[in-house]
């Protein structure tokens, strides 16, 4: 080789050293991705790159590079994803109570429960960003085996206890639609299915999957948004209802509900999760503090939704059934009848909204319950199995215990209504088996390096 061809060689190198800095492209999978279960593989992870201002990166990564609206769109997904937990049927379910039950007086806490998730989510999606490695791993990594399983277990239940919720809503969402031509158990083996649907859209890549998601909630929204205008709530009473804290005895059990149907421990292990759906280097402190930037703005967007859409629906049914007979007996099974009822048809009866929102809701935190299992017993356990074979037997873990209690209390709405309330007391129980872990990794300089949470988070970790 004559020294011209080497001069050619080491410009070009000397060239793609230069691309590869300024436009990171994804690396094939490591022989660690292949030995360990990881959230997302190399290939699946989407490429985050600005060319308007690739330009102006810095080499070594330090610096944060400039905020850019088109890398604000490539990160809006996961926050999203993350906000179908604070709109599932649970939700719903301890919206309509809040309202029938304590009228306006909860809103506050409605309000202050959403931003105490909202704080929680961003640690949850720090930790994911900052280490490259989710909750359910680092547990897996950093806690005596002892304490993994125990974490794992609660993780667990408390999956469940949701799954529970999210099917039997949907199963009553298709009885209502269907004009009861089809029963609770029928519709609960139609969600079942959602998990092969979940399976085919993940074969089309994140984008895609995130964009159902991002109907499905439109849905909610016109649906809840719909009904809210159809009843017209007090404003000043809802005003009051937000800002000026109201707790009285009569109420506890719809107050600790609100809490627990709004922070879902599964959630936090599953935005840690989905937010390495990107392609952020940890090792890059510009970028990561980028991503975490991005994840902030989407994420308290994603949420300031959820909250408008818990609001509408706990306005609505605290100017229809507040002090009437039917506010202690009112449930996600009757609760369309009830707003028919009260409300009447008009061209589009409120009985079908009511159904279409609550499909909606069901539906999509069904399919994200499937994706919260996958990466919850994928890190606990690191069993390595296929895809689908991880989605069916998550699925079955939930289907199983819920088909009984559909087959159960098919004909006892009351008492499915009560069931409904207790497991949403259920989360509020499980919340310190997800908020401790994520407390005590967050504030860990090993594990986080210099994105370790600051002096005030800190000691509110101590105090926990």
């Amino acid at each position: 080789m004559d020294s011209s061809e080497t001069r050619e060689e080491e410009s070009g190198s000397k060239d793609s050293n230069e691309t590869n800095r300024l436009l990171p492209i994804p690396s094939p999978p490591s022989s660690t991705e292949d030995d360990e279960e990881v959230a997302f593989d190399s290939r699946e992870k989407i490429l985050i790159v600005d060319a308007d201002s690739a330009s102006t990166l810095n080499v070594d990564g330090d610096q944060v590079p400039p905020f850019s609206w088109k890398k604000l769109w490539l990160f809006t997904g996961p926050g999203f994803l993350m906000s179908i937990a604070f709109l599932d049927p649970g939700n719903l379910e301890g919206d309509l109570q809040s309202g029938a039950v304590a009228g306006y007086s909860l809103l506050w806490l409605l309000m202050w429960a959403t931003v105490m998730g909202l704080l929680i989510q961003l640690l949850s999606a720090r930790v994911g960003v900052a280490t490259g490695r989710h909750l359910a791993e680092l547990c897996r990594e950093e806690y005596p085996n002892w304490a993994r399983f125990v974490l794992w277990f609660m993780a667990e239940v408390a999956l469940i206890g949701a799954d529970i919720q999210e099917v039997i809503g949907s199963a009553i969402a298709i009885q209502i639609l269907s004009h009861g031509v089809l029963p609770l158990w029928a519709g609960v083996i139609i969600t079942a299915l959602d998990c092969f649907i979940f399976l085919f859209l993940e074969n089309y890549g994140v984008r895609k999957l995130e964009a159902v998601f991002a109907v499905l909630i439109a849905t909610m929204a016109l649906s809840f948004a719909w009904m809210f205008g159809d009843t017209q709530p007090s404003g000043k009473e809802l005003l009051v209802g937000v800002l000026v804290p109201r707790l009285s005895s009569k109420t506890i059990r719809q107050a600790v509900g609100v809490v627990g149907c709004v922070i879902m421990p599964h959630n936090v292990f599953l935005h840690s999760a989905l937010v390495q759906s990107r392609n952020i280097d940890p090792k890059k402190k510009g970028h990561v503090q980028e991503a975490l930037n991005y994840y902030s703005i989407e994420s308290s967007v994603a949420l300031l939704v959820s909250f408008m859409i818990n609001l509408f629906l706990t306005t609505v049914f605290a100017k229809g059934f507040y002090g009437t007979k039917q506010a202690n007996s009112i449930g996600l099974v009757n609760a369309g009848q009830y707003l028919q009822e009260k409300y009447g048809g008009g061209y589009l009866p409120i009985l079908y909204i009511w159904g279409i929102g609550l499909l909606a809701a069901g539906q999509s935190s069904t399919i994200t319950g499937t994706y919260a299992g996958q990466f919850i017993m994928g890190g606990f356990l690191n069993l390595p199995m296929k895809k689908w074979l991880r989605a069916l037997i998550t699925r079955s873990c939930a289907i199983v215990p819920t088909m009984i209690v559909a087959l159960i209390f098919n004909t006892s709405e009351a008492s499915l209504d009560i069931l409904n309330e207790w497991l949403n007391v259920l989360q509020s129980i499980q919340i310190p088996f997800a908020l401790i872990p994520l407390l005590t990794l967050v504030s860990k300089e090993q594990v986080m390096g210099v994105f370790r949470i600051g002096p005030v988070l800190e000691v509110s970790r101590q105090l926990l």
